[in-house]
């Protein structure tokens, strides 16, 4: 099921799963704004932002492999972030935490959330990266297959002004990016249409312009 905001029935059937223990959320402020990337079967999907909270780019863990930047949240006050909270199956939280392996699993006060969000009481998380695990040796480039899908789930779910923010209240985006969009390497890639790329690297350029452009 796909929340439609104001649809009583939409609710109740959330709420009757929450009261029986089998509903989640979580609130995804990269590639989970983009409901291509999920893997779970995920109940519902609504577009919201996450107050008290700032996204970055950071280095991936030291472990084998490309050393690929990563999104992450840091807790910050007066700080916000757009996003999508996804409602998901209690069952779906362990292959979730798989996908989001090296982040921590933090949970989240209702209040924290802000827009047209079901009155639904279960469990409310965010993923953030885990410090304590040692950065890559090698210096981090953000995958444009990467930003391409994340990009993409920002202007579907918040528009044109919500990609705009995405870009604008990112920090670490003086990050080199790896050019990979025809041999993706992230393995979630999404297919963009000619208008995105020419959307997406347009806005990039003009909010964070790169030498020689």
């Amino acid at each position: 099921m796909t929340f439609a905001a104001g649809k009583t029935g939409d609710v109740e059937a959330l709420q009757r799963l929450a009261e029986d223990g089998g509903l989640i959320a979580y609130f995804g402020y990269g590639s989970l704004v983009n409901r291509v990337t999920h893997r779970t079967a995920i109940v519902a999907a609504v577009p919201a932002r996450l107050h008290g909270w700032r996204r970055i780019w950071r280095p991936r863990p030291d472990m084998p492999g490309f050393p690929a930047a990563l999104l992450t949240v840091r807790q910050e006050p007066g700080e916000a972030v757009d996003g999508l909270l996804v409602f998901d199956h209690a069952d779906n939280l362990a292959a979730v935490d798989s996908r989001e392996a090296r982040y921590r699993r933090v949970e989240l006060a209702a209040d924290q959330i802000e827009g047209q969000v079901p009155a639904v009481d279960c469990p409310l998380y965010v993923y953030e990266a885990d410090e304590k695990l040692p950065p890559h040796r090698e210096a981090p480039q953000i995958l444009r297959s990467y930003l391409d899908a994340v990009m993409q789930g920002f202007l579907v779910e918040h528009g044109d002004d919500g990609l705009r923010r995405f870009l604008a209240e990112t920090d670490g985006f003086d990050t080199p990016i790896h050019e990979d969009r025809e041999a993706p390497l992230y393995p979630r890639s999404v297919r963009l249409s000619q208008a995105e790329r020419e959307l997406f690297d347009r806005l990039l350029n003009e909010t964070w312009p790169r030498p020689g452009n």
